[in-house]
């Protein structure tokens, strides 16, 4: 008999996954806390996708009789070791599953500067989705910056929807993106196409390497940005700034389901099984590495829970996408040059105003949220965590339950 799967996230991954699953046939409960599915990447849900595999995958799921479909609904952590806590519009429950397979995705990686905290001011990533949700940009102007592939999408979003791009300001060397393009050139010709492509619906926008936003200027919103490149600064004028340095992947319910991490992502075996038995993860929690790592993998996850093989075409898109994923890691890492953008009277933790001068005084994560309230928002140091870790060495915190800052009512109904 096929056993039942519970997948968390309703993403490229979790949607391949779910369609693997039952296809073989599994009966598949699919939960995610948007309205419509397709994760961050296929934002919008059916209707306003422009992917056609993300059409085909909803396509045969939404009418299977194997499929079950729990929307609005945010995981907030897990009660023991095969039940899952969630809360949503009418209050929290206890949901018990047999096998779970994790597809939470990531988030954006954000470095602190001065000014970074001004309205208007978002991560690039963030920019990109308040396009597609709506937001009008049509005749404003844009600066977008950071690392990252993610520059490119989301600057041609929000030219496509009317917005004025200043420039693309991109933290790596020229050097470091001609030998990721070398690589793609070598094995993955279908990337290689999208960046052409990316570029071309581009063509007129400032490509700025080796470069750097170091301020963000203001009296109550933004005004101007400063970017520093090698010839010297210059200072832009405009009315967002789109600011992100890669993405991290969301382990936090792995690791309240005691699962190992691995480079800051959930480890995971050949099969994507995590170091939990019957729990598996899939897509950017495993490791950042783009739509086609989290379709396969989604699918291979999916496959191997149920105790099936996979095919030899999954297994080798699955490396494939692996290969990829190391590209990016090897060409996009960090520098340590980001650690200076951050000054003494740099706001770190957003929520609750703590500077970075307020923070060097002590000697870890636990220390300095004593002292100083660091990470005790409402984001829980989901930004500022990562950046502490950036700018100080500590170890990011262990996720505690809840990992999303919950009601009261969804608490209680832990029994």
């Amino acid at each position: 008999m096929i056993p039942a799967l519970h997948i968390v996230g309703s993403g490229p991954a979790g949607l391949a996954a779910a369609h693997a699953a039952v296809m073989a046939g599994a009966q598949v409960c699919l939960i995610d806390d948007n309205r419509a599915a397709g994760g961050q990447v296929w934002r919008g849900g059916p209707g306003a996708w422009n992917a056609p595999a993300a059409d085909a995958l909803w396509a045969a799921l939404r009418e299977h009789p194997g499929f079950t479909h729990v929307r609005d609904t945010r995981v907030v952590g897990a009660v023991d070791a095969r039940t899952l806590l969630l809360e949503g519009d009418t209050g929290g429950a206890c949901m018990p599953f047999e096998r779970l397979l994790l597809c939470t995705g990531a988030r954006e990686f954000l470095v602190p500067f001065p000014g970074w905290t001004l309205p208007g001011v978002t991560g690039a990533g963030g920019l990109q989705a308040l396009v597609k949700g709506g937001m009008p940009v049509r005749g404003r102007r844009i600066v977008v910056a950071g690392s990252g592939p993610l520059l490119l999408a989301s600057a041609a979003t929000a030219l496509a929807a009317g917005a004025q791009v200043l420039a693309i300001v991109e933290h790596q060397p020229r050097a470091a993106l001609a030998r990721f393009g070398l690589g793609l050139a070598l094995r993955h010709h279908g990337k290689l196409h999208q960046a052409l492509q990316l570029f071309a619906r581009l063509r007129g926008v400032p490509y700025l390497t080796d470069a750097l936003v170091v301020e963000a200027k203001g009296d109550e919103v933004l005004q101007t940005v400063v970017v520093e490149t090698a010839r010297g600064r210059t200072e832009y004028d405009c009315d967002f700034l789109a600011a992100g340095f890669g993405l991290l992947p969301n382990t936090e319910l792995g690791q309240a389901f005691g699962c190992a991490i691995d480079a800051g992502a959930l480890a995971v075996d050949e099969r994507q099984q995590t170091t939990v038995p019957h729990i598996w993860a899939a897509g950017e929690c495993t490791g950042v590495g783009g739509v086609d790592q989290a379709r396969s993998e989604g699918r291979v996850a999916a496959l191997c829970a149920l105790g099936l093989a996979p095919s030899r075409a999954d297994l080798r898109a699955l490396r494939q996408s692996h290969h990829f994923a190391a590209l990016l890691a090897r060409h996009f890492a960090p520098r340590p040059a980001l650690r200076a953008l951050c000054r003494p009277g740099t706001i770190v933790c957003r929520c609750e105003d703590v500077t970075a001068a307020e923070l060097m005084p002590w000697r870890d994560w636990r220390e300095a949220k004593l002292a100083t309230r660091v990470g005790m928002g409402p984001c829980q140091g989901s930004t500022c965590a990562a950046a502490c870790a950036l700018l100080f060495g500590w170890e990011p915190p262990a996720a505690r339950i809840p990992i999303l800052p919950a009601n009261a009512g969804a608490l209680a109904s832990i029994e």
